[in-house]
């Protein structure tokens, strides 16, 4: 799995560990954490992430143009490989082509906004027809998402959005990006009811994937089987 805009590895400790987002709001909201330096904040997650560790955790090779969070998310055992990358300016490097290559799945989560089909095209350059990987994204409600589903499409991957589904990224920061997101919405004829005007960023979930693999499975029994499977952890975000 390659996880564009990785940060510091959230993606990764959802789905390598143990973990829902609650558990990680605990773990870093403990007074004793907040305490402590970063090397032994980085010692203390080490430990905390492989107690949980899943019995086959998938491979994940985080990207990101943030060195910090990217070494950060390496040294505590959440990223496999780390790449400090900026595919809205530069062509990806041979390391990445090649992570790129053997991937089975792209995330993106909320970045969709911060790099543009751009990156996306650059990335999916590495790949072969044939072996597309699946291109999961989390794209804020703001954010037009039609360049990137047409980006995918000249790769041969359709996307497929999950209708009538929307979930929670973040408190908004302040009245100004509220009103900010609000006016993006009325701008694309969306109802924020319920949602950003209750004082939050929503995300649409987009799957985009061969046709064939569309055909044998709808996104909706898709991500029912990932629900099931992942023992009610959340979706990433």
């Amino acid at each position: 799995m390659v996880d564009l805009c990785c940060s510091y590895g959230v993606n990764a400790a959802l789905l390598k560990c143990d973990l829902t987002l609650d558990h990680l709001y605990d773990h870093y909201r403990d007074e004793d954490m907040a305490c402590l330096a970063s090397e032994e904040l980085a010692d203390a997650d080490r430990a905390f992430y492989e107690d949980r560790r899943r019995r086959t955790p998938p491979r994940v090779v985080g990207i990101d143009t943030s060195a910090p969070a990217v070494e950060y998310g390496l040294q505590v055992g959440l990223l496999d490989e780390g790449l400090i990358e900026n595919m809205e300016c530069d062509d990806p490097s041979p390391e990445l082509a090649a992570a790129v290559s053997e991937a089975d799945l792209i995330t993106v989560t909320g970045g969709i906004g911060y790099i543009t089909d751009r990156s996306i095209d650059r990335l999916l350059d590495c790949t072969l027809p044939g072996q597309r990987p699946w291109f999961a994204a989390l794209c804020l409600r703001t954010v037009d998402f039609t360049p990137v589903a047409d980006t995918l499409a000249r790769h041969g991957l359709v996307t497929e959005q999950l209708h009538d589904t929307t979930f929670p990224q973040r408190r908004f920061a302040d009245d100004r990006e509220r009103d900010f997101a609000l006016d993006s919405l009325a701008a694309q004829g969306l109802d924020p009811a319920g949602k950003e005007d209750a004082g939050e960023y929503h995300v649409n979930v987009f799957l985009a994937r061969p046709s064939e693999h569309i055909a044998a499975a709808p996104i909706d029994t898709v991500l029912d089987d990932m629900t099931s499977s992942s023992s009610g952890s959340p979706l990433p975000g």
